[in-house]
């Protein structure tokens, strides 16, 4: 199961994120056809600050930062929802997440 965020306040960044976390979903989907996972755009300022994100639009999943502050490509994305599921099937200790700005294509 794959639980998927998209922090931001709405703004075409985050919308374009929340595609490109679509697109890698359908394609890992293709290969694991009994995937199950959620797709949930957060807006909201005090559940964003939950999280260890100065920047937005900023991805989590499984309740893991993988990205803030850019847009990374659908490849990447599918590569760290493949690592999530990975993990959950080998008990591996939680990495720290990783922040860093820019914009990936």
């Amino acid at each position: 199961m794959l639980s998927i965020k998209v922090l931001g306040p709405g703004c075409a960044r985050c919308d374009l994120l929340k595609q490109r976390a679509m697109q890698a979903l359908e394609m890992l989907a293709e290969e694991e056809p009994a995937l199950e996972a959620t797709i949930l755009h957060v807006s909201d300022y005090k559940e964003i600050s939950w999280y260890p994100v100065m920047f937005t639009p900023a991805l989590v999943i499984n309740e893991k930062v993988v990205s803030a502050g850019y847009v990374p490509t659908v490849s990447r994305i599918k590569t760290w929802m493949r690592e999530a599921l990975d993990g959950a099937h080998h008990s591996t200790p939680p990495q720290q997440p990783l922040l860093h700005g820019g914009i990936s294509s």
